[in-house]
């Protein structure tokens, strides 16, 4: 599973708009100057995170952006899937809507079993999570198997 660019950064700009300390809206500029992102390339993912309900906008001097709900009801996976659709695909196509033949066969099970371990993980961590550095137990587990990053 490869994450792209945009969901990296629509990641990131919902967890500083989740590390806001108040309720007032954050402008794109703060966002993009915080975490590093291109401001144009922000616009275009807030706009999404706009429609897909994530996030809410407000014009004006003391406009900008805020959470449309509480971080601890946003997971990661609602981010990516707003910005990137599903998150485990092969070909564009969902696993489940995939046939294969002869030794191939096998490949289904596989590719939805791969699935199913990806969206536990992502919709089982929240924008709260990340913010507060609190990841589930079991995440965390994972992250600290050896060799997990560093093995190809």
């Amino acid at each position: 599973m490869r994450i792209s660019a945009r969901a990296d950064y629509a990641v990131r700009a919902a967890l500083q708009l989740a590390a806001s300390q108040d309720d007032e809206p954050v402008k794109a500029e703060a966002i993009a100057d915080a975490q590093d992102i291109p401001h144009k390339f922000l616009e275009g993912i807030l706009n999404d995170m706009r429609r897909g309900g994530l996030v809410v906008s407000q014009r004006g001097g003391n406009g900008g952006y805020r959470l449309a709900k509480p971080a601890r009801s946003i997971s990661i996976a609602d981010v990516i899937r707003v910005v990137d659709g599903p998150l485990v695909s092969v070909r564009g196509v969902r696993p489940p809507d995939l046939s294969y033949t002869g030794p191939a066969q096998s490949l289904l099970p596989l590719w939805i079993a791969l699935r199913a371990n990806v969206r536990e993980i992502l919709d089982g961590v929240t924008l709260a999570d990340v913010a507060s550095a609190d990841l589930p137990p079991a995440v965390s587990a994972l992250a600290e198997t050896p060799g997990a990053w560093t093995n190809p």
